[in-house]
């Protein structure tokens, strides 16, 4: 089993013919995803070979669906048209959209996430400024590498797109059922408290990863939400412990002011219910891998 992505999926990239959505996209063939094509209005109706294989360009999300039968699409589009990009997709009603994009403005990213609301929440939107998600072995929708570990029985959701990769690396001989990077924006689509409760109905995940930063309440409130409905193992890590008040550290939603936001306060609050958080990524990793021995 997997969350939110499967063997099934059927991706689409906007901008796929962009360096980076085509560079992308070749990464994604080759991990075994199911790409069947791309968006570019100004290039409707042409296609591009990727892998060997054609993959015709639509005008629209929607015509796209409509032709493929796509459910996912993977965004790579400049910052400035993010918005209409993320939008265009809502209006399609793609069950997925994930939004690459680094750089989007706050205020770009809280009205298409009001939007998807208000069309009914018909559109998961993961990101923006995410890595993606994985489930290995099936489908790789984004920029998380391919190779780093297999399918198995950990859940993994994190705010760093590098410390996902790390995390997946350092417990690659147990494996992951999905992993997904949410993303460090202040505002984004999907957030610690949604893949906590998909892992925890999904029956083949035994037990979950919860990497955060410093920055604003998620991890705190995420530590709420497992406390009251999650039954499974979580171990957690919060970057960030030495970081200086004031000051933005690299993700726009990385603020800290005073002892709200700050590492330690996070820790507090996930050990208060019942997460293992490591002080390190490989300390945090060698707790999931003590719990998993334990299975």
């Amino acid at each position: 089993m997997s969350i939110f992505l499967n063997e099934d999926s059927k991706i689409i990239v906007q901008g796929l013919t962009g360096s980076e959505g085509t560079k992308h996209a070749t990464k994604m063939l080759r991990s075994g995803s199911n790409v069947v094509g791309g968006v570019n209005a100004r290039k409707a109706g042409t296609s591009v070979t990727i892998e060997g294989k054609d993959l015709p360009v639509f005008g629209t999300v929607e015509e796209a669906m409509k032709e493929t039968g796509a459910n996912v699409s993977v965004l790579f589009v400049p910052a400035k048209f993010t918005k209409d990009a993320v939008i265009e997709a809502i209006d399609a009603e793609i069950p997925l959209a994930v939004v690459i994009t680094e750089g989007v403005p706050v205020h770009d990213s809280a009205y298409f996430w009001a939007h998807a609301v208000a069309k009914g929440n018909k559109t998961r939107i993961i990101g923006p400024n995410c890595p993606g998600i994985i489930t290995p072995g099936e489908s790789n929708a984004g920029i998380i590498p391919s190779d780093i570990t297999g399918g198995g029985k950990i859940g993994l959701v994190s705010k760093s797109g590098t410390l996902t990769y790390q995390m997946m690396y350092e417990l690659r001989d147990i494996g992951f059922s999905t992993a997904i990077g949410i993303g460090g924006d202040p505002v984004i689509g999907t957030t610690h408290i949604d893949a906590l409760e998909a892992f925890q109905n999904d029956p083949e995940t035994e037990a979950i990863v919860m990497i955060g930063e410093i920055g604003g309440d998620a991890e705190e409130r995420a530590g709420e939400y497992i406390k009251a409905n999650v039954s499974k193992p979580v171990v957690g890590y919060v970057a960030g412990f030495t970081a200086p008040e004031g000051k933005t550290m690299g993700h726009a939603g990385a603020i800290v002011s005073g002892s709200s936001g700050t590492a330690q306060a996070k820790k507090e609050a996930l050990e208060e219910a019942g997460v293992k958080v490591g002080k390190t990524p490989s300390e945090t990793a060698l707790l999931m891998r003590e719990i998993m021995q334990g299975k």
